[in-house]
Order: C-alpha cells, then structure tokens, then sequence
C-alpha cells in the first residue's frame, strides 16, 4: 500500500465479493441512548417490588378502592327489626303507598297484581320474599329484567316504606292477578 489515504486506514480488513466496509463508530449519542436503555431495563426488571416507582399498581389500586368506599359508601339495606317497626306505622305504609303508585305501579300495577312485573301479593317470590329480601330487591334491582336499582334513585326512607308496604299487600288478592312466578316463600 504505497499509496496510502486517510480512508484506507479506516476500512477494514475483511472483504466479501469484492465489497469493503468503512470502520464507521457510532454517534455519541445513540451510544448513549443505548447504554440509558440498557440501564433503564436492569433497573426496570429488579424494580419488581416497587422500590423505586412506590407500592405498585396492586396496592395503588386497593388504596384508591378503599378510599372511593369511604367516600361513596354502598346503598345498605335496612335490616328486619327496623322494617318490622316500619311496617306498624301509617306514615311510612301512606310514603310507601304514594311511591309506589309513582314508581312501581307500571309494572306492577296499582294494586300489586302483576303486570311486565310479578304479582307481589301472593306467596310466591322470585328474588326472596323475606322482607330484608325485598328490601334488597328493591335497593339494588333487577336490571336484567329491566327493574332499576331504586336505592340510588330514592331515599333509603323511601325504599324502606316501598320495603314495608309491598310486604303490607301480601294477601290480598287483587282482581285477575298474575299467575304465581318463582318460588313459593311460606312465611315472611
């Protein structure tokens, strides 16, 4: 190599049909984005814990959980001794009465026969007729059948009167009722 050019010094030594390669170094900061990506992945795979990014996403998701129960507690039913004493006062059987008509009537007609809904006089319940389980009912709906959960549309006095006033028509055999749905409940 007499003649001797900067370039040659950089081209390398091996040669594949005829064709050489320069000796070109990568730029500085690819080489560098490099070995940040490196680093950030040994990093990223010992943080397993959450000792650099905080508890994790598990815990995060708990915490953030727990503080949505706190701040929007579920809609509880009222339990059977509350409803029991409800159901010996006019004023709560005279709300019950009136939101009824105004909510439930539709489909269960004014007088509780059955209409889409089930007859709710006779003994036979398709969702518990125990009184907390119709309170249940009631607060939390059917929505599969199209009955909206009424505890997040009324008051809990509200459900609780509705609650013991359906309990209140048991029995009372409304003209052309609905035939009996669900399973027969001997005692309320």
């Amino acid at each position: 190599m007499a003649n001797s050019t900067p370039d040659d010094e950089r081209l390398l030594q091996h040669n594949y049909d005829g064709i050489q390669e320069f000796d070109n170094p990568l730029p500085r900061w690819w080489v560098w984005i490099f070995w940040a990506t490196i680093v950030f992945s040994l990093l990223y795979w010992i943080d397993v814990g959450g000792f650099l990014r905080g508890p994790g996403r598990i815990p995060d998701y708990e915490r953030t959980m727990a503080e949505a129960a706190k701040k929007f507690p579920a809609a509880v039913g009222a339990d059977a001794s509350i409803l029991a004493a409800l159901a010996k006062d006019p004023a709560a059987l005279a709300l019950g009465k009136s939101v009824f008509g105004t909510n439930c009537a539709v489909c269960h007609r004014p007088d509780a026969g059955g209409n889409i809904g089930p007859n709710l006089t006779d003994d036979y319940w398709l969702h518990g007729g125990t009184i907390t389980e119709i309170n249940h009912t009631i607060n939390t709906g059917v929505l599969d059948k199209g009955m909206p959960n009424w505890g997040k549309m009324l008051s809990p006095q509200q459900v609780n009167a509705v609650t013991v006033y359906v309990a209140s028509l048991h029995g009372s055999n409304p003209p052309n009722p609905k035939a009996p749905q669900g399973v027969k409940v001997e005692e309320k």
